[in-house]
């Protein structure tokens, strides 16, 4: 396992404000790279950590397992298996076509047949080996898949939207707290230079007083998964349906719901859907706007948008139209002065090209290298992850009151200290939601 220190938290990658205190070095590192290193500077390791062939020294590896490894799963795991201080040795997964699938992904990249398969997650969290794992499951399970391995002592790296409701997220913080784990939510954006960029150019008054900010949350008036017609249920082996549902409320087998991806993505709330892209565009504008521990205050419908406001007056839009033609997940940042906006194919545009000097070089395609390299730095330092558990916690509950907003058809108004909407019994009761026994969160 890698050695454990606990050093001060080092400063975001790509905050660019005022710098954190030093980092502690590892004792047998003369020339590392800390956590705060510039996003696309090259990865100096020192020669007492690596291994034979060049590889790092078994001390150095961080031991990853997989729960929950689908198609989003399988891109991600990717990233990990090309970083050369990953060693990926289990998988767990409901569905057996799945497992055999990853299995096969690992056992060819390490050339022999040593990769586990699990279909009950808990079996894979109770081996002592395992320092990190991945989580892609479908929605539905991943605040309570990260709660059952925080608790087990396994780092996490969570795809998004990384919980169904505002108790969860809460939740799921609190969990990160106190068992001390490293939490990488997978908002990749937070990672990538035209958004770091952008962001940049809005926290340090290059648009003047900033006033608004918007957002792509891909999917206002998304309904749940619901229930659909019963159909045979496969044998357990080949698909655990109880175990797929997790802490979801029961409904019959029906395939058309087997797909993870999609499974209550909407935080379960129909008329929903802010969290589809909403828990990446929501979290940048977070970002920009300073936010990373606090939430709008003011939510409400208006036409096909949603408006909302933070205490210190600074207007959050989320829409899925007016876009200028950069890309997928785009975001809009406007102040007194001008102007940023960009999105995935990785240009920046704005009011000024002054604005765009310095931009650096453009990267599109939205890749995670750069995430996944922040979680294991961050494992082997115990440093703050771009998108913790902090930062994924306040960035989820703005999406989760929209969509609660967008629900009741009205005006809300949300106090971010108290967690809980001002006068609105409906409102807090659409908070939480009861979840299946055994799991808790």
């Amino acid at each position: 396992m890698p050695t454990r220190i606990h050093p001060t938290s080092p400063p975001h990658p790509l905050a660019l404000g005022p710098a954190a205190a030093p980092l502690n070095r590892r004792r047998f590192l003369t020339q590392a790279v800390q956590a705060g290193a510039c996003l696309l500077a090259p990865q100096v390791v020192a020669a007492a950590t690596v291994g034979r062939g060049g590889k790092p020294a078994p001390s150095e590896r961080v031991v990853l397992g997989g729960i929950g490894i689908g198609n989003r799963g399988s891109y991600v795991l990717g990233c990990f298996l090309q970083e050369p201080d990953v060693q990926f040795v289990a998988v767990s997964d409901v569905k057996e076509q799945r497992r055999q699938a990853v299995k096969k992904m690992a056992d060819t990249k390490y050339g022999n047949q040593d990769c586990a398969t699990y279909r009950d997650l808990r079996e894979l969290l109770a081996r002592a080996d395992i320092d990190a794992v991945l989580i892609a499951t479908g929605p539905n399970w991943h605040a309570a898949a990260s709660t059952v391995a925080a608790e087990a002592g396994k780092d996490i790296y969570c795809e998004k939207p990384c919980t169904k409701n505002i108790a969860e997220s809460l939740a799921l913080a609190r969990t990160i707290r106190r068992t001390g784990r490293v939490f990488q939510a997978g908002t990749q954006r937070r990672s990538l230079p035209n958004f770091a960029f952008a962001v940049d150019l809005a926290r340090h008054g290059k648009l003047g007083r900033l006033e608004a900010l918007h957002a792509h949350p891909g999917g206002l008036g998304t309904a749940t998964s619901g229930w659909l017609p019963a159909e045979p249920e496969p044998p357990r082996d080949q698909v655990d349906w109880d175990l797929y549902l997790g802490p979801a409320a029961w409904r019959p087998f029906n395939r058309r719901l087997l797909d993870g991806f999609n499974f209550e993505k909407g935080g379960g709330l129909v008329g929903g859907g802010c969290l589809e892209w909403g828990s990446h565009c929501v979290d940048i504008c977070q970002w920009a706007n300073d936010a990373d521990s606090t939430a709008p205050v003011e939510y409400e419908p208006v036409g096909n948008r949603l408006h909302a406001r933070y205490g210190n007056g600074v207007r959050l839009v989320m829409r899925n139209d007016g876009w200028l033609p950069l890309g997928s997940c785009p975001v809009r940042f406007e102040g007194t002065t001008g102007w940023v906006e960009t999105a995935d194919n990785g240009d920046i545009a704005a009011s000024d090209e002054a604005l765009l000097v310095g931009r650096g070089a453009k990267i599109g395609g939205y890749p995670a290298d750069f995430h996944v390299r922040n979680f294991l730095d961050c494992v082997k330092t115990r440093g703050q992850p771009r998108a913790n558990a902090d930062v994924a916690c306040y960035a989820h509950i703005a999406c989760h009151a929209a969509n609660i907003a967008l629900f009741l058809k009205r005006k809300v108004l949300f106090d971010p200290v108290k967690h809980e909407f001002i006068g609105d019994e409906t409102a807090n009761r659409l908070r939480s939601e009861a979840l299946r026994d055994p799991w808790r969160v």
